[in-house]
């Protein structure tokens, strides 16, 4: 729910119960180290999805002796193959990094191929497969990005193009809507036969316009954002399997923002690290509509009874409701 610590020792406090956030934060910490095991298996499966999505957000934390915060990052991999008729069960992987440098995603992701749906940051094109290569990363983009730059001129009146390309845009998410949980091959068909005539629209009409407008203004920013990621962005009107955005992950990644928001920062990278790992596995359980609360008591117990690493997917939120029913 968003809670931090402090919070939490605030409400006890009001029913009556001690219970200060320095005896909290060690339990914190102790849950991070058991659940550690169980994160890092939901990554594994990540990587083993045909496709995949990653963004970043930033997680302020208390740097060490200084009383002051520093920047650091809570990195998200996220997988959802329910969009293209996929059985694999929806999940996501948060990793807690000091930076956000490219060596981060590689090294999160080491060993995938496959294809990885992200904004338009230039790290993770790091992991992009060359042209003629056989192994790789194959970068998808994200329309949803494109159509904020151009929304929020829309939305102060400043551009009739910025307007144009909003309302044209729109048709393309109609179109995914009536696409939307069927199989690849039938998405890819029905993206050729209606999207793309759409797109190709979209991208004529801004190479047109940016010859002749400033160069330093917001359009031609938001056109040149586009332009530059033309081939990324049209590989979902040539794969079924991919999104016209990556709003799965920034989804899973909103309630880690709610709860920095009220939190303020980390108190420490082991705090981030325990963020990171208690995160992915109760964020894993609300995107399989698992009690979190229920799956976390559950798990504990198992872990402190002795349970075997050899039946960890028995763990998984995603097998819960069949283990408990």
């Amino acid at each position: 729910d968003g809670l931090p610590l402090y919070r939490q020792e605030a409400i006890f406090a009001r029913s009556g119960v001690e219970l200060d956030r320095t005896v909290m934060a060690p339990w914190m910490g102790k849950v991070g180290f058991e659940l550690q095991p169980l994160a890092d298996y939901v990554l594994e499966r990540i990587k083993q999805a045909e496709r995949i999505f990653a963004d970043e957000t930033r997680l302020p934390t208390l740097a060490p002796g200084t009383g002051k915060t520093k920047t650091a990052w809570l990195w998200a991999y996220a997988r959802d193959d329910n969009p293209f008729g996929g059985a694999s069960p929806p999940m996501v992987a948060f990793r807690f990094e000091d930076n956000r440098g490219g060596e981060c995603v590689e090294r999160h992701l080491e060993g995938y191929r496959g294809i990885l749906q992200v904004d338009g940051y230039a790290a993770y094109n790091r992991l992009a497969q060359s042209a003629g290569a056989n192994e790789g990363v194959i970068m998808a983009a994200c329309f949803a990005h494109v159509r904020r730059k151009f929304y929020e001129l829309h939305v102060n009146g400043s551009s009739e193009l910025a307007t144009e390309t909003v309302t044209t845009m729109a048709r393309l998410w109609q179109i995914e809507d009536g696409v939307r949980g069927q199989a690849p091959e039938l998405r890819l068909k029905h993206r050729q036969e209606n999207s793309a005539t759409i797109v190709a629209e979209l991208f004529d009409m801004w190479e047109k316009e940016l010859p002749r407008i400033s160069g330093k203004s917001k359009l031609a920013e938001a056109i040149r954002y586009a332009l530059a990621r033309r081939v990324a962005l049209e590989r979902f009107l040539a794969d079924g399997r991919i999104e016209i955005d990556s709003n799965i992950v920034e989804r899973a990644i909103r309630p880690q923002t709610i709860t920095r928001k009220n939190s303020l920062f980390a108190g420490s990278d082991g705090g981030g690290r325990a963020w990171a790992t208690i995160a992915t596995m109760l964020q894993t359980a609300k995107m399989n509509h698992v009690d979190p609360y229920a799956w976390l008591k559950l798990t504990l117990e198992r872990i402190a009874q002795g349970w075997s690493i050899s039946k960890i997917e028995d763990l998984m939120p995603w097998n819960f409701e069949a283990q408990t029913v």
